[in-house]
């Protein structure tokens, strides 16, 4: 696919979609207990930072990308064999040219912007810790359709953002005026 272009490889491609997961995971699972135990502050921050780390990572990659020659302006990360059958080879694994390092930026910055202003927001709702999940997951998603190396794993996260925009529309499912 990329035959043409030299590639360069970069370590931490997996940390920019991993962290807004680990926050998912993290709010998902846990995210009840720790507002009880600690406040509501907990979610916010764990929220809040990981995407941010993800926006400092992929700055980074920016600028990795933009100091490449232009005949080999491209990052990759390839983490394990995903899909291998018959002549069809779909690996997990990560590009980043410099179309994708803006939307990079773009993704991650504003999500990062969004889930700030979801703070103030979202204060006293109840299911805060579910709303900050479903957030990261979908800054998951949508960071995964902009890294994806092959259509699968672009098709994974335009699938993953439309299942996430579903759960954050229907979020209020309990309010008949929401609904």
């Amino acid at each position: 696919m990329h035959g043409l272009i030299e590639t360069t490889h970069f370590p931490y491609l997996w940390l920019i979609p991993a962290l807004p997961l680990l926050g998912a995971m993290v709010n998902g699972l846990f995210g009840a207990h720790l507002m009880r135990r600690f406040g509501p502050k907990v979610n916010h921050t764990l929220a809040i930072a990981l995407p941010a780390v993800s926006f400092v990572i992929s700055v980074v990659a920016f600028a990795k990308v933009a100091s490449l020659p232009e005949h080999g302006r491209a990052l990759t990360q390839s983490l394990f064999p995903f899909i291998h059958v018959g002549f069809f080879d779909a690996d997990m694994a990560f590009w980043v040219d410099p179309l994708s390092a803006t939307m990079l930026l773009i993704v991650t910055g504003i999500g990062t912007l969004i889930h700030l202003y979801s703070m103030c927001y979202m204060a006293h709702d109840p299911g805060l810790p579910r709303f900050f999940a479903y957030l990261n997951l979908f800054l998951f998603a949508m960071i995964l359709l902009v890294l994806g190396d092959s259509l699968l794993l672009l098709f994974i996260g335009w699938e993953g953002v439309g299942l996430c925009s579903y759960l954050l529309i229907g979020f209020w499912y309990e309010k008949p005026s929401a609904t």
